[in-house]
Formats: C-alpha cells, sequence, structure tokens
C-alpha cells in the first residue's frame, strides 16, 4: 500500500499545481474548483493509503524482487448473491431523476435508499452471540 499512497500523494501535488495554473490562466471558476476538489480527494485517499501502510504488513507490491505469484491467494469475502446493490441502485436513479424531474420524487427514492443501505450493511448480521 505504501507505493499507492505515494502516487496518489504525487496525483495531488500535480492537480494542486495544475489547478493553480488553469485557474490564472482561464478564470473560468467552474474548472477550477474541480480541479481544486480533486486534490482534495486525492490528498485523502494518498493520506489514508499511507496511514494504513504504516499498520499492516508490507505486501507484494511493496518489494521490487517479488513475483505476480506471490500476491496470490484469497483477496476477501464478497457477498455472492446480495440483492442490495440493486435496491441501492433502483433508489439511486430515482433520487437523480428526482432532481432533473421533481423534488417529490425524492419521497420514493428515499425509503428504497435507506432499506438498500440498511440491508447491505446488516446482510450477515444474525444477532449478537452471547457465549459465556
Amino acid at each position: 500500500m505504501k507505493i499507492q499512497g505515494k502516487m496518489f500523494m504525487w496525483l495531488s501535488v500535480f492537480l494542486l499545481v495544475m489547478a493553480c495554473v488553469y485557474g490564472v490562466w482561464s478564470k473560468e471558476p467552474a474548472g477550477t474548483t474541480a480541479l481544486f476538489l480533486a486534490f482534495g480527494l486525492s490528498i485523502m485517499i494518498g493520506f489514508y493509503l499511507g496511514f494504513t501502510a504504516r499498520r499492516v504488513d508490507a505486501g507484494a507490491q511493496d518489494d521490487k524482487e517479488a513475483d505476480v505469484a506471490d500476491e496470490a491467494g484469497e483477496v476477501g469475502f464478497f457477498s455472492p448473491h446480495s440483492w442490495q446493490p440493486l435496491a441501492l441502485a433502483v433508489g439511486g436513479a430515482l433520487a437523480f431523476m428526482g432532481i432533473a424531474i421533481g423534488w417529490w420524487l425524492l419521497y420514493f427514492s428515499l425509503p428504497m435508499l435507506l432499506i438498500g443501505l440498511w440491508g447491505w450493511v446488516f446482510e450477515y448480521y444474525r444477532g449478537e452471540s452471547r457465549t459465556q
């Protein structure tokens, strides 16, 4: 993760320089604001990756002598048959359509978003296990 953190930090420096140059040269507020926001997002991701890299073991991508096979194995657990992302997608699509069509559509999208989010977060929660 260390190398990804450094890449995002260098990207944030580049975005900051480009935002300043673009802002002075074009005097256009929308693009300048977008570049400054991209700088902020990039520095947040870089800081997080660098912060996390200090607390976890070094990965194969941090070793210059590593092979591709060194990173082989299980990556993590991904839910195989979850319907919750579909509920979130429908709720999000309705919410964005509500901005374009009318704000009343948000009344239908908000419950869908909340149900999808709640279901996805607690999909594998089966209650507290009390072992004594």
